[in-house]
C-alpha cells in the first residue's frame, strides 16, 4: 500500500508539472526555441494590422533590430497599417522591410504589380519578403507545385528587376519542401520553425529564422496579443548589406 501511494503521488506531481509547462507554453511565457535562438545577436519582429497601433520606440527598446511589416496580399489587398508601420520603424532606426502574403489564386505578375504600387523602391529598406505558406482549403488540397513555382519565378524576377535586389522568400517548412526546395536559390531564405530548429529539406542555409509566433512584447495594441519573433544569421553590418541601394 505504501509503495502504491508513493507511485500515485509521483504520478500526480508529474501530471501537475506537465500541465503547468503546457500552460506556460500556451501563454507564451516559455517557448522551446528561445534558448536556441538566443545565440543569434540580431533579432526582429514581423507585424501586420493584427498588432494594431505600434509604438516603434517601445519595441526598439526591447532589443528589436529589424522588422518586417505586412504590405500586401495577392493581387489587390493592401494592409491598412503598412505605411504607418514603415514610417514608424524608420523614424526610430529599426531596419525595416515589407512583406507580401503570396496567394495561390493570383498570377505572379499581378501580385508583383500590387507590391510595386504599394512598397516604395527606397534605398535603405530591407528586400521585399514573399510569404509562402498553406492557408484555408489549401492545407487539405495543396495546389500543383509546378504551377506555383512558375508563378513564384515570375514574381521574384519582376521584384528583382524593379527593386534591384533579390527578394526574401519566407516559408513554412511544409511550403518550402513543396514549392521552394531547389528553386530561387539566390533569394535569402526566411524559414518558419517555431517548435524545433529549422530543418530545410534540401540543406539550404537560412538567413532569417522565425522561431516563435507566440511572444509578448510591450508596444502594440491590437486584435492579436502575440507577436512573431525572428533572428538573423549574422551581425547588423551583414543585415545592412541586404538593403536596397546597398
Amino acid at each position: 500500500m505504501q509503495t502504491r501511494s508513493k507511485l500515485l503521488v509521483a504520478a500526480t506531481v508529474v501530471l501537475v508539472v506537465v500541465a503547468v509547462l503546457a500552460a506556460l507554453v500556451v501563454r507564451g511565457v516559455i517557448w522551446p526555441n528561445r534558448l536556441l535562438a538566443a545565440r543569434y545577436e540580431v533579432r526582429g519582429v514581423d507585424v501586420s494590422s493584427y498588432q494594431g497601433v505600434v509604438d516603434w520606440q517601445v519595441l526598439a527598446d526591447q532589443d528589436v533590430d529589424f522588422a518586417y511589416v505586412k504590405a500586401t496580399e495577392g493581387s489587390g489587398f493592401v494592409d491598412d497599417t503598412f505605411a504607418t508601420n514603415l514610417r514608424g520603424a524608420q523614424e526610430v532606426g529599426v531596419l525595416v522591410g515589407a512583406y507580401h502574403f503570396f496567394s495561390f489564386e493570383s498570377p505572379g505578375r499581378a501580385q508583383a504589380e500590387n507590391i510595386i504600387a504599394t512598397v516604395p523602391a527606397q534605398d535603405g529598406l530591407l528586400p521585399v519578403a514573399i510569404d509562402v505558406e498553406h492557408y484555408g482549403e489549401f492545407f487539405r488540397d495543396p495546389p500543383d507545385p509546378d504551377a506555383i513555382r512558375a508563378e513564384l519565378r515570375v514574381l521574384v524576377a519582376t521584384l528583382r528587376e524593379h527593386y534591384g535586389v533579390e527578394p526574401v522568400i519566407y516559408a513554412t517548412q511544409a511550403a518550402y519542401t513543396r514549392y521552394v526546395a531547389g528553386e530561387l536559390t539566390a533569394s535569402p531564405l526566411w524559414i518558419r520553425a517555431v517548435y524545433l530548429p529549422p530543418r530545410v529539406s534540401d540543406g539550404r542555409e537560412w538567413t532569417f529564422w522565425q522561431y516563435s509566433h507566440r511572444d509578448r512584447l510591450d508596444g502594440y495594441d491590437g486584435e492579436e496579443s502575440f507577436i512573431d519573433m525572428n533572428v538573423f544569421r549574422g551581425d547588423l553590418a551583414d543585415l545592412r548589406l541586404l538593403r536596397q541601394g546597398g
